[in-house]
């Protein structure tokens, strides 16, 4: 069952759980929560596996989350992980028939942190009540500094609690961790002594120690509260799923050719990973992206805010290094030092069409967070043949150049003089599956060609893809005015002349093979005929001209230069006149045109 398919069921089968009003009781047993008083285990807290993801080209990844999770003394699944996802896409769920979801919260939270001791103070504090030999500093930075050695128990540092915090500062100032003082009670043989920290060189535990020290920090935890029909079990069937930038693929193709008309076409997907370790996961790559209207918008769960806030507060800074798995990190990252290797098993097990999505299925996926992957998808033969394509601008009329300074004049003669065929190779897609927009490297007989854009082709249609300028094919224009007639036209009480024209491009074959050419002429007025079959027709330059990738229509750079006046459109436009021809090898064909236009 796909990931969509999956969570249009669990929404049609109740399993998410949001009901408009919770009675009275139902609702203080979900608001009943002893938890913020006391700082929790960093071991009780569930770490909710990935199970599938659905991944677009943009960076956004639809994530589902589930699994059999561990329950704490309220009920609840806590979990240490909280997703940033786009706004309205955050869907928590409950799949266990004993338990339903009443609410999920997402908190800033106590939890105990065992960490191995690393300095004198630490070890004090890890060890009260041992049996130490203390080598204290007296009178440290003078001339009679000295040490002195007594047997001594640990105390304990003196510590101001989270609740003697809460419970003596004013009210709805939010939680607090312990305040630590800089001094440790030890009992000695004359009593009990206060000794600054700072002044303990070393100690000397007689007995066995702790090595580990629990410390109290803030993270941001995800509460799912659940409603047990009877007492809660240990562990309860949940899930979460929701999209998040951090996941995405980059589609490649290498397209090998025969030159004889096949090609061997093969699609692999580079996984660039920001978002969160992943172990033998489903990935859905897709190809197109669906519209996201609230992309730009972080949910409120994600406790955007709060993160600004505390990080100002700079409460203690490993606490900002446990954000991370919040914060999808912007800049790659390297894989780290002794970390174990990716599987090499990922497989392609199939592919479904989603309405305009198409899919590619690929399971047994592990890739840890800062990760790069690249993974094959799926390879075929398709048929290709070698066309050579011309296109010829128009250049602007006499009258309007005269309005543009020298160099502008000679930017344009750059541009309209020595036109080239373009060497391309048209691929039909006769596949099972759409090409979609990637880079394509193109090779024959294992030595690269040329490296093109490869834009999205369905399934059965061509797509033309760059080689190289044609060097055996040469191209010779000729344009000439033959008629020109003053008063041709009257409009507003203004009189228009007519310029005819006409024009010839020759193209010469100088290979060995037939050269399937493509020629097409625009020219600036009202286009007249074309001979050997060439199509002629007037351009809607705001619809059907080419566009650039901006929308905007691909005119010459020129066109903008010159204030055109009101009444050039009236009688004007853009013509285009095109061939299709194939040229024998060592031949010439010649490509007659006519067009006119008007001028005041």
């Amino acid at each position: 069952m796909s990931l969509i398919t999956r969570c249009l069921s669990l929404c049609l089968a109740g399993s998410l759980f949001f009901t408009p009003a919770l009675s009275a009781q139902s609702a203080s047993e979900s608001t009943r929560d002893t938890s913020y008083t006391k700082a929790q285990p960093l071991s009780a807290l569930a770490k909710m596996p990935v199970k599938e993801l659905t991944v677009f080209k943009d960076g956004h990844s639809f994530v589902l989350h589930e699994g059999s999770m561990p329950v704490d003394a309220e009920g609840n699944v806590v979990m240490d992980y909280l997703p940033t996802p786009v706004l309205g896409t955050f869907w928590p769920f409950s799949s266990d028939k004993d338990a339903k979801l009443s609410a999920v919260v997402a908190s800033q939270r106590k939890v105990l942190i065992p960490r191995t001791a690393l300095n004198v103070k630490q070890f004090i504090q890890a060890n009260p009540g041992a049996q130490v030999q203390v080598t204290e500093l007296r009178n440290p930075g003078s001339q009679t500094a000295s040490t002195v050695t007594y047997d001594a128990q640990i105390i304990g540092i003196p510590v101001r609690t989270s609740e003697e915090l809460e419970s003596t500062n004013p009210p709805n100032s939010g939680e607090h961790l312990p305040e630590y003082a800089d001094l440790v009670l030890l009992k000695t043989a004359s009593g009990t002594a206060t000794v600054p920290l700072h002044k303990i060189e070393y100690i000397t535990f007689k007995d066995n120690f702790e090595p580990k020290v629990s410390s109290t920090e803030f993270r941001n935890l995800l509460t799912l509260k659940m409603n047990w029909k009877g007492q809660p079990a240990k562990e309860a069937d949940v899930g979460m799923m929701y999209l998040q930038r951090g996941l995405r693929w980059i589609p490649e193709y290498k397209i090998s050719i025969d030159g004889k008309g096949s090609a061997h076409l093969k699609l692999q997907a580079t996984l660039v990973n920001d978002l969160t370790d992943l172990n033998d996961v489903t990935m859905n790559l897709v190809v197109g992206v669906p519209s996201f209207s609230f992309k730009d918008d972080t949910d409120p769960i994600a406790l955007q805010q709060m993160l600004v806030e505390t990080s100002r507060r700079a409460i203690r800074s490993d606490f900002r290094n446990s954000m991370s798995n919040a914060i999808m990190s912007q800049v790659a990252s390297f894989e780290e030092a002794g970390a174990p290797p990716m599987s090499e098993g990922p497989e392609v097990s199939g592919s479904a069409k989603n309405e305009d999505l198409f899919v590619f299925t690929v399971k047994h996926v592990s890739i840890r967070k800062g990760q790069r992957m690249v993974l094959p998808v799926y390879e075929s033969e398709l048929k290709y043949k070698d066309v050579y394509t011309l296109t010829l601008p128009f250049s602007p009329p006499p009258e309007v150049v005269q309005h543009f300074n020298h160099t502008q004049q000679s930017q344009i003669e750059q541009l309209l003089k020595a036109p080239k065929f373009m060497h391309k190779i048209r691929i039909s897609n006769n596949s099972e599956y759409p090409l979609t927009t990637a880079p394509a490297l193109l090779l024959k007989n294992d030595k690269v060609l040329a490296q093109g854009m490869m834009t999205y082709t369905a399934i059965g249609a061509p797509n033309d893809l760059d080689l190289t300028t044609a060097i055996d094919l040469k191209v010779k224009k000729q344009d000439k005015e033959v008629k020109r007639t003053p008063n041709a036209a009257t409009w507003q009480g203004d009189q228009y002349g007519r310029i005819d024209l006409e024009g010839t491009v020759t193209a010469t074959n100088y290979g060995t093979q037939p050269a399937d050419v493509e020629i097409v002429r625009y020219v600036l007025g009202k286009v007249g005929t074309a001979d050997r079959n060439g199509k002629a027709e007037m351009v809607n330059i705001f619809e059907d001209y080419e566009f650039l990738p901006n929308g905007t229509p691909e005119l010459p750079v020129w066109w903008n230069w010159y204030s055109w006046p009101s009444w050039w459109s009236r009688f004007n436009g853009v013509g285009k006149i095109s061939w299709k021809e194939t040229i024998k090898p060592k031949e010439a064909a010649d490509f007659h045109y006519t067009w006119n236009y008007f001028w005041r």
